[in-house]
């Protein structure tokens, strides 16, 4: 099956997007693997007309705001983000109507809907940047609140909380942290600012997905306990086979970022199943706050 995608993939000028906590069979037959947002930008450099995205909702979403003119394939429409989900434009307007005038700083882990609404969107890796870069005391962090506290230890501004979290990265706890250690003494902790500030506090590293590939790749150290979605020890271990990679929490699983399977990657391809297209009134203001963020780097 893998052959017969990749042949497909071939003749129908496709590319293949995998996130890093995609199952490995699917990161295996990616041209691309990694964060949600690198992947769309590096697919839209791309002359494919077709872009597979095998990740959740949101993420295909972000890639047809940034490729308007290529198909974009979910290939399972199920695959969704919990934490995308606990906010809507309709909440988010409230929400604004109820405190003074100020930047909205969102996560790029949100629909393109929300995205449309905000004055900028925000990585994991730079969210302290696009948040120092606005001139303005106070802003409104949306959605993940772990993500808005880390920023706000970052910072000299006041920042609003939206009350949401990835539910898989705020189940970690420092007691999980410290019962790895004493497990993997001489392992270095690795954790993702959606943690806990507990978390985030005790760990040796804060950094993205692929802040974590890259220091794991150039460190000297020999073991690495990884406090992110279990999938990201797959590429970990692959990239650096002579390292060893622990989980921080073997609780640490998105079921949505396993839905997606070798068969329905086939599918989408055949029959160009999960097609996601962003309207062009919100595709417009969403790819603006995109733009402005991307201008930082």
């Amino acid at each position: 099956m893998k052959d017969t995608i990749r042949q497909l993939a071939r003749e129908k000028n496709a590319i293949i997007l995998s996130h890093n906590y995609q199952p490995p069979e699917i990161q295996d037959i990616a041209d691309l693997c990694g964060d949600s947002l690198e992947l769309s930008i590096k697919a839209a450099g791309t002359a494919a007309d077709i872009i597979v995205f095998c990740g959740v909702h949101f993420m295909a979403e972000t890639a047809s705001i940034l490729s308007p003119e290529k198909t974009v394939l979910l290939p399972n429409k199920d695959a969704g983000c919990p934490m995308a989900d606990m906010i809507n434009p309709a909440s988010l307007a409230a929400k604004l109507k109820s405190l003074p005038p100020m930047p909205v700083v969102t996560y790029v882990n949100s629909t393109a809907a929300v995205k449309a609404l905000s004055t900028v969107c925000c990585t994991s890796a730079n969210v302290i940047k696009v948040v120092n870069s606005l001139d303005a005391d106070q802003v409104l962090m949306t959605p993940d609140r772990n993500l808005a506290a880390y920023a706000a230890a970052h910072t000299t501004k006041k920042i609003h909380f939206w009350d949401g979290c990835c539910p898989f990265h705020d189940r970690l706890r420092a007691s999980d942290i410290q019962q790895a250690r004493q497990t993997h003494p001489d392992a270095i902790v690795m954790a993702h600012p959606e943690c806990r500030t507990e978390v985030l506090e005790i760990a040796d590293v804060v950094v993205s997905t692929s802040g974590m590939i890259r220091y794991a790749k150039t460190s000297d150290h020999r073991s690495f306990i990884v406090g992110t979605e279990i999938g990201l020890i797959y590429p970990l271990q692959k990239e650096n086979p002579d390292k060893r990679f622990y989980p921080a929490s073997i609780d640490l699983m998105c079921p949505d970022m396993k839905k997606i399977t070798l068969a329905d990657v086939l599918d989408s391809l055949e029959n160009l199943t999960g097609r996601v297209k962003v309207p062009e009134e919100i595709r417009i203001p969403a790819l603006k706050a995109v733009q402005d963020m991307v201008a930082l780097r």
